[in-house]
This record gives structure tokens, C-alpha cells and sequence, in this order.
């Protein structure tokens, strides 16, 4: 297949997407706009759903690849690691403010049910939490490992509401600007999780899921059972007397027993639920449990 028509097409296609949306651009539009017949856009995607995901992908793929060329280049200069990583950012968000629709709108569209789509969405997802990662280290060394994806996490968060807020033209400031004003702010994150030794919350093995990457059955009983170790700790904090709180952890104890057998008895559940429940501090943390499980 000849390359260069290949290119054309997913470079039209971006540009139809963008203007008309998902849903409204239609593989005529497409095949108009790149001068040939529809028949010969199918030739090379069999479907829209097959255009739009090769067109997310090489747009997620565009930036990976000038991210990496950046690094090189930077390495020949004498840059301070936080100076890295505002460099670093500021070239997320401005790309990333030029192809937002790739970026995030997709996620209101029928092509997230999508098989191909998934996956491919599933690999830039693992690329980019890989690179933020490595952007973190980078930039704070070892230290910050232990708290990383904590920090990723936040980071993450920030940045995709300061674009959307960019995207909807709510603030109006050059992106090398915005970018010092995430440093800063990181910076100052990862200096209070490290002076306080801060408990982390996310761990690399359950950073990767989200809505369209559910969380598998072994994590999900394995985020229980800390669960339910922190609920333990908190039954000692209490200041109930001693034979009290140790009856409420041997409740507990059966419940995670309970919930690790392969068929749980929803009815004894729910008993060992309602005497906790009795617990007015403890009622919180069960309507916490009860969405967990």
C-alpha cells in the first residue's frame, strides 16, 4: 500500500474529526476532503471506527516520538532537572491543547466500545503513565519512587483541568507560563509527601485501570483486604473498652474470610455489615466498603 496516501488520509481524517466531530464526520467527508473516492479509504480502513482509532494513535504516537526527540536534544544541555521538567510539560500542554479532541473528547463517543479502539487507548494510557512516571524520577530522583505514582496521579489531574480550562479560552496565558505554575505546584507536593513520610495511596499495580480498563477480580479482593486492614486500625483508635474493639476485629476478621471464599454468603455479609454498622465512627468507612465489595 502506498504510504504517503496512507498518511494523507489519517492527516485529513484528524483535521474532519476535529471540525465535524466523531459523530457528524462521515468517511465521504473524509475521502472528499483527501480528493479520492470513499471506495479508496477503505482500501486502507475498513471501517470509521478503524480510521479514528489509527488516527488516535498516531496523534499519541506524534507526541512520543517529539517527546523522545526532545530529551536527546536536552541532553546536550546543562538544564536543571526541575527546568526538564518545565520544558517537559510545557510541551504536553500545548500539544495537547492543539489535539484535545484526541486527548479527552473521545471519551463521550460510541468508539469507546470500540475492541480495537480499547486496546489502542489501553497502550497509550500504559506509554503516558510510563512517561509521567519517568518525568517525576527525572526530575526528583529515588526519593520520590516510593510516592510516585501518587504525585503522577495529582499531576495528571492538574494538568488536564488547566486545559480543559485553556480549551474553553476560561484562562488566556502562554503555556511556558502555565507550565512554571505546575512545577511549582509539584514541587511543593512532593515536598510536603516526603518532610511528612506520607503513606502512599497508589501503587504501580493498580495505577493502570480506569473505565475503560476495569479493575481485574485479584486486585479488586487484594484492594478489599487493605481495605479492611485499615478499617482494623481504625477499630483500635477507637476509644471504646478493650473487649469491644476486640470483638469488632474478630467481626472483621470473619468478614474478610467471608469475602475471599469464591461464592461469598451475601446474608452473613450483610450480618457482619449491620453489627459494625452499630459503630457510629465505623459507618463512614462501611459505605465505603459496601461500594468496594
Amino acid at each position: 500500500m502506498d504510504d504517503g496516501k496512507k498518511q494523507q488520509i489519517l492527516q485529513t481524517a484528524m483535521e474532519v474529526f476535529q471540525e465535524k466531530g466523531y459523530t457528524a464526520a462521515s468517511m465521504q467527508e473524509i475521502a472528499e476532503a483527501c480528493g479520492m473516492a470513499k471506495g479508496s479509504i477503505y482500501k486502507y480502513f475498513p471501517s470509521k471506527e478503524d480510521l479514528f482509532t489509527a488516527v488516535f494513535v498516531a496523534c499519541h504516537q506524534t507526541m512520543f516520538d517529539q517527546a523522545r526527540e526532545m530529551d536527546l536534544a536536552a541532553r546536550t544541555e546543562a538544564l536543571l532537572p526541575k527546568e526538564r521538567l518545565r520544558r517537559k510539560i510545557e510541551f504536553q500542554l500545548q500539544y495537547m491543547l492543539e489535539n484535545y479532541f484526541f486527548m479527552f473528547e473521545f471519551k463521550e463517543l460510541p468508539i469507546k466500545e470500540n475492541e480495537k479502539f480499547i486496546l489502542a487507548w489501553k497502550k497509550k494510557r500504559a506509554t503516558l503513565l510510563t512517561w509521567h512516571k519517568d518525568c517525576m524520577v527525572e526530575a526528583y530522583g529515588e526519593r520520590v519512587e516510593g510516592h510516585v505514582w501518587d504525585v503522577v496521579a495529582i499531576y495528571r489531574g492538574i494538568l488536564r483541568e488547566y486545559l480543559t480550562y485553556a480549551v474553553q479560552k476560561v484562562i488566556v496565558l502562554p503555556m511556558s507560563e502555565l507550565a512554571q505554575f505546575i512545577v511549582e505546584r509539584i514541587d511543593a507536593i512532593v515536598g510536603d509527601m516526603l518532610a511528612s513520610s506520607v503513606k502512599p495511596i497508589l501503587r504501580e499495580t493498580n495505577v493502570y485501570f480506569n473505565d475503560l480498563n476495569p479493575i481485574d477480580p485479584l486486585s479488586q479482593q487484594q484492594n478489599v483486604r487493605d481495605f479492611l486492614q485499615s478499617f482494623a486500625a481504625k477499630i483500635q483508635e477507637l476509644t471504646a473498652p478493650e473487649p469491644v474493639r476486640r470483638e469488632l476485629l474478630e467481626v472483621v476478621s470473619l468478614l474478610q474470610k467471608e469475602l475471599e471464599q469464591k461464592a461469598p454468603n451475601p446474608t452473613l455479609v450483610q450480618v457482619f455489615i449491620t453489627y459494625l454498622e452499630t459503630i457510629p465512627q465505623l459507618r463512614p468507612l462501611i459505605r465505603q466498603l459496601s461500594l468496594l465489595i
